[in-house]
C-alpha cells in the first residue's frame, strides 16, 4: 500500500472514529488534499505548520539535481523525477561551509553540511490550487560563504498567513558556489567560470514559475528579498539578463551591488581561483600548478575550504564579473537603465557596523584625515565635514561610521536612485530600532551578555546588522527572548509592509504609517524607530558627499 492511500484511509479513520459524519469526512479530505502538492517533478506530502490558520509547509523540495561529482562547479543541473509521494517533512541540509561558533549573533555551532544541498521550501495558506497568491522567494545572508535558508528565523508562517506563498532557498556557498578557474571555464560552453550560486537563485526562480500554481502561488506576481548577501544577490539578479523576467517586484536588506570591483586585474577570478586550488592541493600558488576540471570534482570540501581559509579568497567579492552571467559591473548597469527595473523595496540598519567594521581605538586624528585625504582627494574637505560630528567623539568612530555609509547606506540609496530614475515605485527605509541582540541561528541557545561582548543590555549593540529579519518574517515566537510591546508592532508593520508590497507593489494599507515612494531631491526615507514615519534628508549630508567622491561631482543633489 502506497504512502498517499495510507495517509487517506488513516485521516478518514480517524474521522470516522470521532463521528464527524459525512460533512466532517469532506472536511478531513479537504485537509489531506491542502497537505498534497503536484509539481512537475512528482507529488509531494507536506505537513501543517499552522493547522488552524491552515498554512501547510513543504520541506526539503529539490529544485536542482545534486551539485555533486560531474555537476560539481557547473549550472544547476534539472531535478530528477520521482514515482509515488515523495515526503517534504524534513529540511534539507545546509549547503558545504565553515563552522562559526564565535560569529556573535551570526554563531553556528555544529550542523549537518552536505554538498547535496540544492533544495527549497515552501509556506502556503491557499485552500486551492487555482488560488493566485503573491509569491515571495527568500534568500538568505551570510557573505555567500555560510548561512541556510532553514533556519527557524526565516519561518513562513506569518507571511503566509499574511497571504502570500513564501518560498526560501538553499544556494551554494563559498568555493562550491563561486569559485572561477581557468580548468572550469575552458570546459564551459561561455569561457565563464564562477557565479554558481547565483545561477542556483535562477534555477530556483524558474522552479517557481513552473510550480508556483500548485501551492495556489501566482507565477505572475513573484517578489525576491534577501539580507546582506541575500540582498546583494537581489541586486545581482536585477543586473542579469539570466533572470530577466523571473521576478517582478524586488526587496534588498542591508547590502546591494553597487561597489565597483576595484581588482580589475582579476575581475573574473581566475588568479584568485587559482591560488586557492593550489592552497587547496598543498601546491606553491607561485607556480600555479596545472589542475583540469576533473581534478577539481575530486578535490575534498575540507581541502576546499582550507584553500579559500589560506589564500583569503573571500576576502574580495565571492561574485565576479564573468562575462555572462554578470557581463559588467552592475552598478554601470544600473547607471545605463539597463536593469531588470521592478518595483523596489531598499533599505539599511542604523548600526549597521557593529560587528562588521573593527573599531580602530588607536587612530588619531591626524592619521584619520590624512586617510580620507588620501582615498578621497579633492571630496575629502567634505566628507571631513560631514562627518565631523563623529570625529569629535573619536576618530575610531568616525573612521568606522563612514566605512558603513560608504559599503552599506549609500550603496542602498544609490539603487534606489537608479531604479526610481528607471521609472519604477522605489521605497526606501532606515531601521533605528535596536533590538535584542542573539544567535539568530541558534533558537535553543539565543541569550548573548557581556561575555559576548555586549556592553550593558542585550539592546546595547544598537540596530545591528540582521536585526530586522526577526521582524520581517514575524518570527519572534521563534525565540524565547525579552520582546517588547514596541518589538511585535515593529513585526506588524514590516511583515506587514512587506506582504503588501508583495501583493500590489505598495507597501500602504492596513493602518500601517504611510510610506511614500522615494524621492531623490529630499530623499525620502521610511524610519523604523521609537515609531515609525517617514522622514527627507535623513543623513543627506554625508551621502552627498560620497555622491561626490565616488559618482562624480556633477552627481550632487
Amino acid at each position: 500500500m502506497g504512502t498517499k492511500r495510507r495517509a487517506l484511509i488513516h485521516l478518514l479513520m480517524a474521522g470516522l472514529i470521532t463521528g464527524c459524519g459525512a460533512g466532517g469526512m469532506r472536511e478531513v479530505l479537504d485537509l489531506w488534499q491542502r497537505q498534497q502538492a503536484q509539481i512537475d517533478s512528482g507529488q509531494l506530502q507536506g505537513a501543517w505548520a499552522d493547522a488552524q490558520a491552515g498554512v501547510a509547509v513543504f520541506r526539503g523540495v529539490p529544485y536542482a539535481a545534486p551539485p555533486v561529482g560531474d555537476n560539481r562547479f557547473r549550472p544547476p543541473a534539472p531535478a530528477g523525477s520521482w514515482a509515488g509521494v515523495r515526503s517534504a517533512l524534513d529540511f534539507g541540509t545546509a549547503c558545504w561551509q565553515d563552522f562559526s561558533p564565535n560569529g556573535f549573533v551570526w554563531s553556528r555551532t555544529d550542523f549537518a553540511r552536505s554538498e547535496d544541498c540544492l533544495y527549497l521550501n515552501v509556506w502556503s495558506a491557499a485552500s486551492a490550487v487555482d488560488e493566485r497568491r503573491p509569491v515571495m522567494v527568500w534568500f538568505h545572508g551570510g557573505s555567500h560563504t555560510s548561512g541556510y535558508g532553514h533556519s527557524k528565523l526565516f519561518d513562513g508562517t506569518a507571511l503566509a498567513r499574511a497571504g502570500v506563498v513564501l518560498v526560501s532557498v538553499n544556494y551554494r556557498l563559498g568555493p562550491f558556489g563561486f569559485l572561477a578557474h581557468p580548468a572550469l571555464a575552458a570546459e564551459s560552453a561561455s569561457s565563464t567560470s564562477g557565479n554558481y550560486g547565483l545561477m542556483d537563485k535562477v534555477a530556483a526562480l524558474q522552479w517557481v514559475a513552473r510550480n508556483a500554481h500548485a501551492f495556489g502561488g501566482d507565477a505572475n506576481n513573484v517578489t525576491i528579498f534577501g539580507q546582506s548577501a541575500g540582498s546583494s544577490s537581489v541586486c545581482y539578479l536585477m543586473a542579469s539578463a539570466k533572470a530577466r523576467g523571473l521576478f517582478h517586484k524586488a526587496i534588498g536588506q542591508s547590502a546591494s551591488c553597487m561597489a565597483h570591483h576595484v581588482d580589475e586585474t582579476d575581475a573574473r577570478g581566475l588568479i584568485r581561483g587559482e591560488a586557492l586550488v593550489a592552497s587547496a592541493i598543498g601546491a606553491d600558488s607561485s607556480t600555479k600548478p596545472t589542475v583540469d576540471a576533473a581534478t577539481l570534482r575530486l578535490l575534498s570540501p575540507l581541502q576546499l575550504l582550507r584553500g579559500a581559509q589560506q589564500t583569503g579568497w573571500a576576502n574580495r567579492s565571492r561574485v565576479v564579473i564573468d562575462g555572462d552571467f554578470i557581463n559588467a559591473p552592475p552598478r554601470d548597469t544600473f547607471a545605463a537603465g539597463k536593469h531588470n527595473a521592478v518595483p523596489l523595496i531598499v533599505g539599511s540598519m542604523a548600526n549597521e557596523d557593529v560587528e562588521l567594521f573593527p573599531l580602530n581605538d588607536a587612530l588619531t586624528p591626524g592619521a584619520f584625515v590624512q586617510q580620507v585625504n588620501q582615498r578621497y582627494s579633492e571630496q575629502a574637505p567634505d566628507l571631513l565635514a560631514a562627518y565631523s560630528k563623529a570625529l569629535a567623539r573619536s576618530p575610531g568612530h568616525a573612521a568606522r561610521a563612514m566605512v558603513m555609509d560608504r559599503f552599506i547606506t549609500w550603496e542602498m540609496r544609490t539603487w534606489a536612485r537608479f531604479n526610481a530614475a528607471a521609472g519604477q515605485p522605489t521605497f526606501l527605509y532606515f531601521f533605528e530600532h535596536a533590538p535584542p541582540a542573539f544567535r539568530i541561528y541558534q533558537p535553543h541557545n539565543p541569550s548573548l551578555g557581556p561575555e559576548h561582548g555586549l556592553k550593558g543590555s542585550a539592546r546595547s549593540a544598537g540596530a545591528y546588522h540582521s536585526g530586522d529579519l526577526a521582524y520581517v518574517f514575524h518570527s519572534l515566537n521563534q525565540f524565547e527572548l525579552d520582546w517588547s510591546p514596541r518589538d511585535i508592532e515593529i513585526a506588524d508593520e514590516l511583515s506587514g509592509y512587506w506582504a503588501k508590497f508583495a501583493a500590489s507593489a505598495n507597501p500602504n494599507g492596513a493602518g500601517r504609517p504611510d510610506w511614500p515612494d522615494y524621492e531623490p531631491e529630499q530623499h525620502t526615507t521610511l524610519v523604523i524607530g521609537s515609531r515609525t514615519a517617514a522622514k527627507t534628508g535623513l543623513r543627506k549630508l554625508q551621502l552627498d558627499a560620497f555622491d561626490a567622491a565616488l559618482l562624480g561631482p556633477s552627481s550632487r543633489r
